[in-house]
């Protein structure tokens, strides 16, 4: 993980999640922590030097440590937030 401070100057926590031979899913967390309600996720290509074997997954640190902080903000610009299932209800 890494930090990202967004321009309304919050700091978010940042991972790579989901890596696949080309693509990962990038997750910014919401600095409450108190719930998933405020992440926000984008999804990312991989420069093709990362990885040459399609069998093989990109390394998620490696990834992280390859974005660089305008990368990084261009990702949050475009980020959606993070959609959970409704809590399910039982009905009496």
């Amino acid at each position: 993980m890494r930090e990202f401070r967004s321009p309304d100057g919050l700091t978010w926590q940042v991972a790579v999640k989901l890596p696949s031979h080309s693509s990962a899913m990038v997750l910014f967390l919401h600095p409450d922590g108190r719930s998933s309600s405020g992440d926000r996720y984008a999804w990312i290509n991989a420069p093709a030097r990362m990885t040459t074997d399609p069998r093989e997954r990109l390394m998620a640190q490696a990834l992280l440590d390859a974005v660089d902080d305008r990368q990084l903000a261009a990702l949050f610009r475009r980020s959606m937030p993070v959609s959970r299932p409704p809590s399910v209800t039982r009905v009496s």
